[in-house]
């Protein structure tokens, strides 16, 4: 199977699995969900899922370890004390570049 066909067919895989998960909650669930730690669950679980994306690519992005370490744990905390996402972001890189650049010395 060449590269191309085999992106085609990977891609509409993942497709029908992206629209069927959207899909089935919408077919068997016809009533409002009562249940507070139900509907508690669902709330979390796209934050959970962002989370778990997102926590591997911030640790493992740079070029040394302790870096992301360091980015990790100030995006943690300026989170933490309820900053804007821009402040966050900008804190985590700039962390990240002081101790890249201190390691490179």
């Amino acid at each position: 199977m060449n590269d191309a066909l085999r992106f085609a067919f990977m891609l509409l895989v993942m497709s029908g699995v992206t629209y069927l998960i959207r899909l089935l909650p919408l077919l068997f669930v016809r009533k409002r969900i009562k249940s507070v730690f139900l509907r508690s669950f669902l709330h979390y679980v796209p934050y959970a899922v962002l989370a778990t994306i997102a926590f591997p690519a911030i640790i493992f992005s740079t070029g040394h370890l302790e870096s992301g370490i360091v980015a990790t744990a100030v995006c943690v905390l300026l989170a933490y004390k309820n900053r804007g996402i821009m402040l966050v972001s900008l804190g985590g890189i700039l962390s990240a570049l002081l101790v890249e650049l201190i390691l490179l010395l």
